[in-house]
């Protein structure tokens, strides 16, 4: 599967064998009729919640259906009992203070089925505030015939003890309200509730329709329905108690008779799991880097295709997949499912397809993974409904185990050697790449399918795209707003059809930012806006800028007239910092005859590219020292060199050359021609983006030639330039042709002929 589930926590494994050790002990001694605290029914055993701080509280029942709150906390693998409720309750919502000194629940009355009886006017909702350190005093905040969901605010500071809590309350009846709730202690640590007969509340936001919470940044999205527009609003919520409206933004969506939906606010078992699945499908998605994606599916009944749309509001522009479900017959029984993982969505329908949304670079449909069809491996993960919670982590309900979900490096590794799709190849290659674990295996891997593939894609260059893709990768994670400047792919334009799949890509409104100071995750979506708005044509370099100063450098060299020495031994002392950066990174002594030698033609080429790059983002890259970028310029054309070294060690490593191949003394082998061709495709992808080469590159290919081409061809190579005369390659040549000792020409009467007339026909080009 694409996807890897990695059980973080487990209520089987994690909180059920203490429970149940907890009933042995009871039951020696002498514990009957089910004592309290013993777990009988194992069903009840439930995840209730997931705080900022990843505690886990979860709920079960004894025999006789008195109701326990637990809390599993992830730091130190221990349980703690919270509090007891000697009723059957069923649980609507719960959540606890970060010092554990405060629990907030809602309940209704339990029963049979598990669910609330919306028709029974005895089903209130009671939400409780219960001072739990100790267990003491009870308050009662609501009693009301409407469902109330209970949320603690946890600061972003939590190194000493709060003297005022926040709980946000959520009403079925559409409006959110925030109590602030004084505590102080008495009798050494006891914590009680002060003013407790009247708690200060705010209004946070009414007459809306749909709610989430994203746990882990505090913020609160919401929609209300404004003259028949929808729109979708964020809250965020400070450490200094204060909240505040961050943006407006339109959705082209219709939730005018979708009912009342909340997305994180704890785990909603009173839901009736059939009309869930047939429920429509939204949720909000941001990472680091400043994205903000709506991922929206509406009701689906029936048919042979499904829809879904993606909000890219972080790049101006909405896509619409429709994907086809196969045979006509095809049945539907659970809606789409929605996950994030951080630079990619992951759009999955149990049974018909699993895709990978591209969130970071949406512009091109290639780089985004769609796997559909009857694909055993697309029916891999749970059918329950999975909830997508920040940090890239995914509860399952009906388990009750929380995963962190990961892209599958090995099973996209199989798939990149496996599918016969261009578009899957380059959507797999990028997926891979972005992976950033063990970066070293996966660039092996990747080149050694390229050694084995070289011709197989033709919609795109392998090499072009590895260099270009595994360079970028290397480089952004570690300064934002890099994306921007830097290549991510080969590929402009991609017009190829994906199997399966229809898209429909429309301009969006922006959001409408409703503050003027921004920082962290709001400075960098600001920024992605901006760039929306303002940065056209796009910012990404482009090498080919250095072209004409390259070329005018050349012929000032052969024509012997050159501008200020200093100028140009800038350039080559830019050139030696990249090829020193890039060797002190080298963990092996490496096989080919590489950087032996001068070669100021790409030394030229390397030296202007650290110029013109480190230029480009001094003039874009705000607030970033100098220092920095001038060594993430250096870091990014040393990986760029290290990437071509690498593919063509893989090669000479494949084919066991030695140094000897340098050598005039006999025809070049299979395995000589193989590198041949392998250096003459590398030499094709980088002459089109006019990147530079490793310092000998163009020597040793063109001693390949001379060994493995006819002479004709050989001369045809020169003549359309895939084959360089450099100073070195003339010389051996030369050296070998004028040698005294004719053996080193071997003992072939047919190759000392054919290397004597090569010698002379290369001399008459020069």
């Amino acid at each position: 599967m694409a996807l890897r589930l990695v059980a973080d926590f487990d209520l089987q494994k994690d909180v059920l064998p203490g429970l149940l050790a907890q009933r042995a002990v009871l039951a020696v001694a002498g514990a009957r009729g089910g004592g309290v605290g013993i777990l009988e029914n194992y069903d009840s055993l439930r995840v209730q919640n997931i705080e900022r701080n990843g505690n886990i509280i979860y709920t079960y029942k004894d025999d006789k259906g008195n109701l326990f709150f637990g809390l599993y906390d992830r730091q130190t693998r221990q349980n703690e009992h919270l509090y007891t409720f000697e009723t059957d309750f069923q649980v609507v919502s719960c959540s606890v203070n970060s010092e554990r000194t405060l629990l907030a629940v809602s309940l209704v009355q339990a029963t049979k089925e598990g669910r609330r009886n919306e028709h029974q006017p005895e089903s209130k909702c009671l939400t409780l505030l219960v001072e739990i350190h100790p267990i003491n005093n009870v308050k009662v905040l609501k009693a009301v015939d409407s469902c109330i969901w209970a949320q603690f605010l946890y600061p972003h500071v939590e190194s000493h003890p709060l003297s005022e809590n926040h709980l946000l309350l959520i009403s079925e009846e559409k409006y959110i309200e925030q109590f602030h709730i004084q505590v102080t202690q008495e009798d050494g640590d006891k914590v009680v509730i002060k003013n407790s007969g009247h708690l200060p509340r705010d209004r946070v936001a009414e007459d809306f329709v749909w709610a989430q919470w994203d746990m882990l940044e505090q913020r609160l999205y919401y929609i209300d329905l404004k003259n028949s527009r929808t729109i979708l609003k964020c809250i965020q919520f400070n450490a200094d108690e204060n909240f505040t409206l961050m943006f407006e933004a339109s959705l082209d969506i219709s939730l005018k008779d979708s009912g009342f939906k909340l997305v994180n606010f704890g785990c909603d078992y009173l839901q009736d799991p059939e009309k869930f699945s047939k429920h429509l499908s939204l949720c909000v998605f941001t990472n680091k880097t400043g994205s903000l994606c709506v991922c929206y599916s509406p009701k689906f009944d029936s048919g042979e295709q499904i829809t879904y749309s993606v909000f890219y509001f972080h790049k101006g522009h909405s896509k619409t997949f429709t994907a086809a479900l196969g045979s006509a017959d095809s049945h539907v029984t659970k809606g789409i499912t929605f996950l994030n993982l951080d630079c990619y969505v992951a759009v999955y329908l149990p049974g018909h397809f699993f895709h990978l949304l591209n969130i970071q670079h949406p512009d091109l449909i290639c780089h985004s993974l769609f796997l559909t069809g009857k694909n055993e491996m697309i029916d891999m993960l749970p059918h329950s409904p999975l909830q997508s919670l920040s940090g890239s982590m995914v509860l399952d309900w009906n388990s009750g185990k929380l995963y962190r979900a990961l892209l599958n490096q090995s099973y996209l590794l199989q798939l990149l050697w496996n599918t016969p799709l261009d578009c899957e190849r380059m959507a797999v290659l990028h997926c891979v790449l972005s992976c950033g674990r063990d970066s070293r295996f996966l660039e092996a891997q990747i080149i050694q399918w390229i050694s084995e593939n070289i011709s197989a894609c033709h919609s795109f260059d392998l090499i072009q795209e590895f260099i270009i893709a595994s360079s970028y990768w290397s480089i952004c994670p570690e300064t934002s707003n890099v994306d921007k400047l830097l290549p991510y792919s080969s590929v402009l334009t991609w017009n190829t059809e994906i199997p399966g799949i229809t898209l429909v890509t429309e301009e969006i409104a922006l959001p409408l930012m409703k503050v003027h100071s921004f920082k962290g995750y709001w400075e960098k979506l600001n920024y992605n806006l901006e760039y929306v708005k303002y940065a056209k044509p796009h910012l990404h370099y482009n090498n080919s800028v250095i072209r004409k100063e390259w070329n005018n450098l050349i012929s000032e060299e052969k024509t012997g007239k050159r501008r200020s020495t200093a100028y140009v031994r800038n350039i080559l002392d830019n050139a030696m910092k990249v090829i020193f950066n890039l060797e002190a990174r080298s963990l092996e002594p490496r096989l080919t005859p590489l950087f032996q030698e001068e070669d100021n033609h790409q030394r030229l080429l390397v030296g202007l590219m650290v110029s013109e790059l480190k230029d480009h983002l001094l003039r874009h890259l705000q607030g970033v020292e100098k220092k920095k970028i001038e060594q993430m310029v250096l870091d990014y054309i040393s990986k760029l060199l290290d990437l071509i070294c690498c593919i063509l060690e893989a090669s000479w490593r494949k084919h066991n050359l030695h140094p000897w191949v340098l050598h005039f003394d006999r025809r070049g082998s299979a395995a000589e021609f193989a590198v041949f061709h392998l250096m003459t495709r590398i030499l094709e992808a980088t002459n089109s983006l006019f990147l530079p080469l490793p310092p000998g590159f163009h020597t040793l290919h063109m001693v390949l030639g001379v060994h493995c081409l006819p002479l004709h061809n050989l001369l045809h190579y020169i003549d359309n330039g895939v084959l360089l005369l450099t100073e070195t390659a003339v010389t051996r040549l030369v050296k070998a042709y004028w040698s005294e000792d004719q053996s080193t020409l071997g003992s072939s009467y047919e190759f000392q002929y054919y290397f004597t007339e090569s010698c002379e026909a290369i001399a008459s080009e020069l």
